[in-house]
Formats: structure tokens, sequence, C-alpha cells
């Protein structure tokens, strides 16, 4: 009995060791997803203070939030204003380029319908003052008058806007507007603008579209100006007068501050002279002479259609041939005047020579409101100013040295300077 008990012990034990082996790995079927964040939160650490890094690989959301926040913040009120003015100097070059192909279509298609229609009706009356049996003197003589008076009509139009000329308006224009913005992205590039540099930028932008307005009614520009008056499309600048005793104090000193010296203050002062006595008086003459060449074209191609169209409407046999003759010839010469007026582009060439007469002005100011400034610490680098008017002249430092010498030269000696200070036009 014993031992079938110590059996059944030993049959009973090992069953349940058994069954304790057997249910073991069903233990590992439930499936907790509790311990997966501890492990990546783990790792992170593990990988932050490896090397000596700590805190570098940021594990929650939060913290990227609070990372954006902060770098969005950091991005100052003046460099979003600034981009905010590049979107809408970008938009301003669109819009000067697209209606200035307009004007450019307007141009050449009412140069030549004006003339068609002008040669068309000095063929009409041209066929009258044949006089030939047959001939419908009636008809032609309503067309010509017709035809010349419609003529007569569209150069008065023409000749008041002036196609080509508003279209060098809006190329000046949008080279302007190209200039303005590649400044503004170098002044986002290089460094955090301040709200002084958002107000330059924006009183740019103000005074260029005062000088090149887009409109025709009521704010176009006068094409008939009584004399060249240089195109300004720059803000004007308040700057302080320098007295004359301070400077011929400060004549003798040696010390560079801010890029200045006093030979490179003399230098400035001499370019300001040449581009005062050379190119801006010799494109300012140019100028008013292209100007008074179109002043007589724009009356003469009206008032010669007039006649032609007058000639027309008296065509008959109690006035003879005579009519028909002036208003064929009067005819003949308004196209000729017209094409040389719009394809010459006699107004462009008038608008190029004030915009050129600007370009040196906006030099010499630039120059004059450095010099006027007694701190040199307040006014812009000298040697930087230096190369600037080197360039805008088409020079380079040693040729722009080289003018101002020549110009001091020829001032002592009283004779006029036989250079002009730009190469480029």
């Amino acid at each position: 009995m014993a031992s079938l008990q110590a059996s059944n012990l030993v049959l009973s034990s090992s069953s349940k060791q058994i069954h304790a082996a057997i249910s073991v790995p069903k233990l590992p079927s439930i499936r907790l997803s509790v311990p997966k964040v501890p492990a990546t939160k783990v790792l992170s650490e593990e990988l932050n203070t490896r090397e000596g890094f700590i805190n570098t690989i940021p594990v929650e959301k939060n913290v990227t939030r609070t990372t954006l926040v902060q770098e969005s913040s950091s991005v100052s009120k003046a460099t979003v204003q600034l981009y905010a003015l590049l979107e809408a100097v970008a938009d301003r070059v669109e819009m000067h380029i697209n209606i200035g192909e307009q004007r450019e279509n307007w141009n050449t298609l009412l140069l030549n319908s004006i003339n068609m229609i002008t040669l068309t009706a000095a063929t009409m009356a041209g066929v009258t003052a044949t006089g030939g049996a047959g001939v419908s003197i009636l008809g032609l003589k309503l067309a010509s008058t017709v035809l010349f008076s419609a003529a007569t009509g569209m150069l008065v139009m023409m000749n008041k806007i002036q196609p080509s000329q508003l279209v060098e308006e809006q190329r000046n224009a949008t080279r302007l507007f190209k200039q303005l913005q590649s400044q503004i992205q170098t002044l986002l590039a290089v460094g955090s603008p301040s709200k002084d540099d958002v107000k330059d930028a924006m009183e740019k932008v103000l005074a260029l579209d005062k000088a090149y307005p887009l409109p025709l009614l009521g704010v176009m520009l006068e094409k008939f100006p009584k004399s060249l008056e240089p195109a300004v499309w720059w803000p004007k600048n308040q700057s302080p007068k320098t007295n004359k005793s301070q400077e011929t104090k400060h004549f003798n000193r040696k010390v560079e501050n801010n890029g200045w010296t006093e030979e490179l203050e003399t230098e400035m002062r001499e370019i300001v002279e040449v581009i005062k006595r050379k190119d801006s008086e010799d494109y300012e003459r140019l100028g008013n002479k292209v100007l008074k060449i179109n002043k007589v074209l724009a009356k003469s191609g009206p008032l010669l259609t007039g006649i032609a169209a007058l000639g027309s409407a008296f065509m008959g046999s109690s006035h003879g041939p005579w009519a028909a003759i002036v208003a064929a010839v009067a005819g003949a010469l308004a196209s000729a005047v017209n094409t040389f007026e719009h394809g010459c582009q006699v107004g462009m060439v008038f608008e190029m020579y004030r915009n050129n007469a600007g370009f040196f002005k906006l030099v010499q100011e630039s120059i004059e409101s450095n010099l006027d400034e007694n701190d040199e610490e307040k006014r812009e680098n000298g040697e930087l100013l230096e190369m600037k008017v080197a360039l805008q002249l088409g020079r380079s430092l040693s040729q722009l040295r080289d003018l101002a010498k020549k110009s001091s030269y020829s001032r002592v000696e009283g004779s006029p300077i036989d250079e002009f200070a730009s190469k480029l036009f």
C-alpha cells in the first residue's frame, strides 16, 4: 500500500510538472503595448547621452512644436514686411512688362493704320485730279474727305499720347523695379533688416509709381513740356548742409574714417563737377533739341491731313484740278511726317534723354548727400561709394581717379575738360 501511494504521488507530481511546462508558453500570448513607449524613450535617451551629447534628439511632439514656434518668432517683423514689399515689386515688374508690350502694339498698329488710310485717301484724290472720263468724282470726293478727316483725328490722339514714349517709360520702370527687387533680395540675404530699411524700400516703390504711372488719364506724364526736366524716380533725402569753413578746416587732415579720406572727398567733388559740366548739360541740350523736333512733327501731321481733307472737300469741276492736287500732295506729306515721327520713335528718343539726365542727377545727388554729411560715420562707406560710382560711369577705379585729376587740372588752367564722365552712354 505504501508503495502504491508513493507511486501515485510521483505520477501526480510529474503530471503537475508536465502541465506546468505545457501551460508556460500560453502566457506570452497576452499582447501588451505599454512597454513599447518606455523602450523608445530609453533608446532615444541612450542616443542622446552617447558620445557626450545631451538632449539632442527630441522625443515628444510638444518639444518639436515649441521649437518651431521659437524659430518663427525669431523672424523679425521688418523681414516679413520686406518679403511683402518684394511680392509687390515683383507684381509691378510683370504689370509694366505687360503694359509695355500692349503700348508697343499700339504704336505699330496706329502707325500702319493711319498711313494706310492717308495713302488711300491721297490715291483717291490723285485719281480725281486726272479728271478721266467716267470717273465718279462725287464718290471719290466723299470717300477721301472722310478718310482724311479720320486720319486727322487719329493723328491728334496718337501724337497726344506718344505710344513710343509710353513704351520707353515702361521699359525704364521695369528695369528700375527689377533693380529694386534685387536690392531687397540682397538686403534679406546679407543681414537682418530694420524698420528704416522697410521705410526706405516703401518710399522707393512709391517714388517709382509716381515717376512712371500706368494710367493714361489724369496722371500721364506731359509729353511736350516747355523744356527737358530730368526724370526723378527716387525719394528726396533731406541731408544737412556742410559749413564751408568746416570743410576748409578739415581739408588738411589725413585721417581715414569709414573709408573716407580727404583725397577721396576731393575726387568725388571733381567727379560731380564733370557730370554737371559735361554729361548732364549735354543730355539736356540734346533732349531739348529732340523735344523741339517732336513738337514740330506732332503739329505738322494733323495740319497736313486737315489741309488734305479740305482740299478733297472742294474737289470738282468748278475748282479745277488744284484742290485734288493739294489734297493728294498734303496727304503724301502727312504720311511721310507720320512715318518719321512714330516710325523713328522720336518720342522714345526724348524719353531716353530724359532718363539719362535723371541718371546723372541721381549719381550727383548720391555723392553730394554723402559729402554734405559732417559725420563720416553716418555716410556710406567711402570705398564702397567710389566703387559704385565707377561702375555706374563704366570706369575702373584708376580711370575714375584719372578723370578727377584731369578735371582738377582743367579748372586750374581755366580750360574746359574734353572728356565725359560716363563711358556707358
